[in-house]
């Protein structure tokens, strides 16, 4: 077969696959509510045992506090991932937080808290993880 037709063939199957995925609703971030969250947080740290969970007013993010200490849930794409607040910094934007974490597989999430929520997420209780 020639090369400018495999080609063609290639990137057509590409661009269709991502099209279909689009228009089923899988390029949608998933959102959570309280027991999504705790399922999602369950489903990557087994072990741990929940306390309490603040869900972001967008849904896309969630404060899991466990006996471990808290840690952040957030959705990419239609699945949800998940670190201990550990070792990392917290950078508090106008419009956005930013948190980088020291781990190269998920170096930096953004999250998108408004004025009510911040002083919930970074409370007392928190201070020395922020």
């Amino acid at each position: 077969m020639p090369l400018h037709i495999l080609l063609i063939l290639v990137i057509g199957g590409i661009a269709s696959v991502t099209l279909l995925l689009h228009l089923m609703g899988k390029s949608r971030l998933l959102t959570l509510d309280v027991s999504d969250a705790k399922a999602a947080w369950l489903r990557h740290f087994p072990d741990d045992r929940v306390q309490d969970i603040l869900v972001s007013d967008d849904r896309h993010s969630a404060l899991v506090i466990t006996e471990r200490g808290p840690g952040l849930l957030w959705s990419f794409g239609a699945d949800t991932v998940a670190r201990h607040l550990h070792n990392f910094t917290y950078v508090d934007g106008e419009t956005r937080q930013t948190i980088r974490f020291a781990d190269y597989g998920a170096p930096r999430v953004r999250l998108c808290l408004t004025a009510d929520e911040r002083p919930l997420w970074v409370a007392p209780a928190l201070q020395e993880f922020f």
